[in-house]
């Protein structure tokens, strides 16, 4: 099924999606990657406030390249996932709502997604240039030493992603296998 939301999410609109749906997201996403994910999870743990709100935010695990001239971004492709497995429970139960990445999630993060009604998107890995052209502008919010870690704000328009994982924990990739295993 083939589906159009805006971010920030929704409760109405993740309830909605399935894993294996196709996904179009307009409106502000963020970028946050191993780095940025680990300053943000000792910033929680000293009580301090974090530099984006986790509220019905959608995070896309991503380091772009520079940008070319006339362009807001450089190619914006997905990175690992389960490189921020550690941290994303956490993002999640302060609000986190949308994780984009590429690859399988831990047990853990399946837990906190069901828990928090949250989901789990994949983008096309190898797209990043196609990707990049989705994104309307680019502008880095925090942690700026981190050069291509830093965390941005992004505004995508009709950005293409797939359920992987939906807010009732049906994981595709699972499902694929499971398919194909008969």
């Amino acid at each position: 099924m083939e589906k159009h939301i805006t971010a920030p999410l929704k409760e109405s609109d993740i309830k909605d999606l399935k894993a294996g749906d196709y996904v179009y997201i307009t409106g502000t996403i963020y970028t946050a990657r191993d780095a940025a994910h680990k300053r943000m999870y000792e910033t929680i743990g000293e009580h301090k406030e974090l530099p984006i709100k986790m509220q019905d935010t959608v995070i896309y695990y991503m380091g772009p390249s520079p940008a070319r001239q006339g362009r807001p971004i450089g190619s914006a492709g997905p990175t690992t996932a389960s490189r921020m497995d550690k941290y994303a429970p956490t993002l999640l139960d302060l609000g986190l709502k949308g994780m984009i990445g590429k690859g399988k999630r831990s047990q853990a993060v399946k837990d906190a997604i069901v828990r928090n009604k949250a989901v789990y998107f994949a983008a096309i890995g190898g797209a990043g240039a196609l990707l990049s052209q989705r994104i309307k502008s680019s502008e880095v919010i925090a942690y700026d030493d981190f050069g291509t870690e830093a965390i941005r704000r992004l505004e995508v328009e009709d950005f293409p992603v797939i359920v992987v994982i939906d807010s009732e924990g049906t994981d595709l990739y699972e499902q694929a296998a499971k398919k194909y295993c008969k």
